[in-house]
């Protein structure tokens, strides 16, 4: 299984890996014999003792004992590129390798996917249904799955049953692959086309036309009258609209802003 997430990040000697999470180093000591340059990052400062008594051996990795979601990836690379060996020759070019738990594993995504200096591949280990979530399509759709898919394209390289682990969860994981995308899916302004999103999803199930009525605290008439210029049924919901549509509305919900 640990094979599968190392091969599944497809390292060579000139790749930098961030790896989030690394327990007692198992993962770890694949990824170092793999990689150019690794940072393995792990919270619990006991765990990072015995990470750094047990990796001495491997020069090239860094082990960080920090919280992921106070660090920023471009000063890591940036403090740390006079000691990248001589393959490494794209220092400011990084992979992703985590294995996430679940209340964990949408503010890392975020937290990388929204970084100034972005990964170019994410592989991480998550809950199969969170997994599914993000992979999913129109119909399926979610604030989640757009914020992924907003930035990169994701794929579930390979299910790992809760037996596979000792001991086992509670639930099944799933192996996740996000090539992330040099320019977002779509062009908007992000922060306010975000905003838009989880408007659109404020009330779960609900009819468009109510969410975002809801959400945006506008009056249901502008509502229908937004939707329509985007060509959008206002009986559809919010998990049936793709990027494409999504960015569309903001187009036009922008236009109106403008013009008030």
């Amino acid at each position: 299984m640990l094979k599968l997430v190392a091969s599944s990040a497809e390292l060579i000697p000139s790749d930098i890996v961030i790896e989030v999470g690394s327990g007692l180093g198992v993962l770890t000591r694949e990824l170092a014999r793999q990689a150019g340059r690794l940072f393995a990052v792990e919270l619990d400062s006991k765990l990072a003792a015995i990470l750094k008594k047990n990796l001495a051996s491997f020069s090239n990795v860094t082990v960080i004992n920090e919280d992921i979601l106070k660090i920023d990836p471009e000063a890591v690379l940036h403090e740390e590129q006079m000691t990248f060996p001589t393959p490494v020759s794209s220092p400011f070019s990084y992979k992703i390798v985590a294995n996430l738990p679940y209340y964990i594993t949408s503010p890392v995504l975020r937290h990388f996917l929204e970084a100034s200096l972005k990964p170019r591949l994410m592989v991480v280990m998550v809950q199969k249904e969170v997994a599914e979530a993000i992979v999913a399509g129109s119909g399926q759709m979610s604030v989640l799955s757009v914020s992924v898919q907003f930035y990169g394209q994701p794929e579930i390289i390979s299910y790992v049953p809760a037996r596979c682990f000792y001991p086992a969860p509670e639930v099944d994981s799933a192996i996740l692959r996000v090539m992330v995308y040099s320019k977002p899916a779509v062009d908007v302004s992000e922060e306010d086309f975000f905003r838009l999103v989880r408007a659109g999803f404020t009330a779960s199930r609900k009819q468009l036309c109510n969410s975002l009525s809801q959400g945006l605290k506008l009056p249901k008439a502008e509502v229908l009258s937004i939707l329509e210029q985007a060509g959008i049924v206002p009986k559809r919901r919010a998990e049936t609209l793709t990027l494409e549509e999504w960015a569309n509305l903001w187009r036009v919900f922008t236009q109106l802003e403008e013009g008030r």
